[in-house]
């Protein structure tokens, strides 16, 4: 039989999660399952966790990548995504963007080509990173692609953080240990091992995934012209990392507090022999001010953290939408239509607050906008409808508490304020938020 090829064309996961069921993604495991025994404990190989692959080649059929590689080369010289190129034999790292001639011919041996960032690039990467969405998103980084000839790689390493190796064409070797000795060699541009002792080996083929926890020693090399490897990695901030950025945006709160506006006042200063000291009654009344804000509450730092860890990747470029629906015309659409977030946009909750973007978009918002904005941290679509259904129980309780309430058939909208300022709105004016079929 003569085998033809076709595209695999990558499914969007649910909204909702089977956290119980098995997955085939997961080896027949569930994600309660894999939580629990494999993240962050120990490596997981999985063969045919994409069973479209094995299905295929039964039928004759052999499946490619839903990105080809011109596509592939085409972002890592375009400059809207960041993009590495390294060579091995001798050890080379050059940053992009580059030039098409800059990029080697596949049939040159040992490089590759690391592309971040894809899923904001190509509704399969996004599609595919839909998948991981049993795990917070606040620790999901990004899907990086590498593609490359026979020979390549990154050399043998280690990363901070969790990792779900996809190959997704050609076979590439891996080759894994659980060593402690991570010291690097000094003498190149890449962070690789001085010495790599591997424990286990295997060929990963099209449809098959390798989980590596944090700080597992690995090394892949590309067995096919054209191997793409697609790598879903996680965020792993320091506490020094997350401190900082929560104190500072906790210090930007402080303007916000009436209490800290009253001023400073000494009446009971003595006289002193020694001015240039900090008088003690200062360091009491800091210490006083301090506990009264009780900064050593982690509630407090929270909404910083939060703003910060939805703040959208340093090459995400937001196109606000060529004629925007008018304010009126947004919310009338948003009875038919479904309103999703940009593939750069971030999302994320604490309590009730949603942050987009590094920017806390819940606040003085009325009550169905706060609504909308957690369904779409949540689930990451706002359905037809969802603003305001009449129908609606939670809707029929918001009715008695707020009157500013926006129907989604445009009739009953309170105020040209209304309409404008708030920040669904101001999201889909931003490109924060788009209609799904304008993806």
């Amino acid at each position: 039989m003569t085998k033809t090829n076709s595209i695999f064309q990558a499914p969007r996961a649910p909204a909702r999660l089977p956290l119980e069921e098995p997955w085939a993604l997961l080896g027949h495991r569930s994600p309660t399952v894999f939580m629990r025994d494999y993240w962050h404990k120990r490596p997981l190989l999985v063969r045919q966790a994409i069973p479209s692959f094995a299905l295929a080649k039964a039928q004759g059929q052999s499946l490619k990548s839903p990105i080809s590689a011109q596509a592939l080369f085409g972002f890592a010289c375009d400059g809207h995504s960041e993009a590495r190129l390294v060579r091995a034999k001798p050890w080379q790292l050059d940053h992009g963007p580059f030039t098409r001639k800059q990029i080697p011919s596949l049939q040159k041996k040992d490089w590759t080509l690391l592309i971040q960032g894809v899923e904001a690039r190509h509704p399969a990467a996004a599609n595919v990173l839909s998948w991981f969405r049993f795990i917070p998103d606040a620790r999901l980084d990004d899907l990086m692609i590498s593609i490359a000839s026979v020979g390549g790689g990154v050399g043998p390493h280690v990363d901070s953080y969790d990792v779900f190796l996809i190959q997704m064409e050609g076979r590439r070797h891996w080759k894994i240990s659980s060593q402690a000795d991570l010291s690097l060699r000094e003498d190149l541009p890449l962070k690789i091992l001085s010495r790599f002792k591997p424990e286990e080996d295997w060929v990963l083929e099209p449809g098959d995934l390798l989980y590596l926890p944090p700080n597992t020693a690995h090394e892949g090399i590309a067995l096919d012209s054209g191997c793409q490897t697609w790598s879903v990695g996680f965020r792993s901030p320091t506490f020094r990392e997350l401190l900082q950025e929560g104190l500072w945006r906790l210090a930007e709160s402080l303007e916000d507090n009436p209490q800290l506006a009253s001023i400073y006042a000494d009446p009971h200063q003595e006289a002193t022999h020694s001015p240039g000291v900090l008088p003690r009654q200062l360091e009491n009344e800091i210490e006083r001010q301090l506990r009264r804000l009780t900064l050593d509450r982690g509630k407090n730092y929270m909404p910083g953290i939060g703003a910060y860890l939805s703040e959208p990747k340093p090459h995400a470029i937001f196109d606000g939408p060529q004629n925007p629906l008018s304010p009126k015309a947004f919310w009338q659409a948003l009875a038919s239509r479904s309103l999703v977030p940009h593939p750069q946009t971030r999302l994320l909750m604490w309590q009730e607050m949603v942050f987009c973007n590094g920017e806390e978009v819940s606040r003085g918002q009325d009550a169905h906008i706060c609504l909308a904005w957690q369904e779409l941290a949540k689930e990451h679509c706002l359905a037809p409808g969802r603003v305001l259904n009449k129908n609606s129980s939670r809707n029929k309780d918001l009715k008695r508490s707020s009157p500013a309430l926006v129907n989604t058939n445009g009739r009953s909208l309170r105020t040209k304020q209304l309409l404008e300022e708030n920040s669904l709105y101001e999201a889909y004016c931003s490109g924060w938020l788009i209609f799904e079929s304008a993806l």
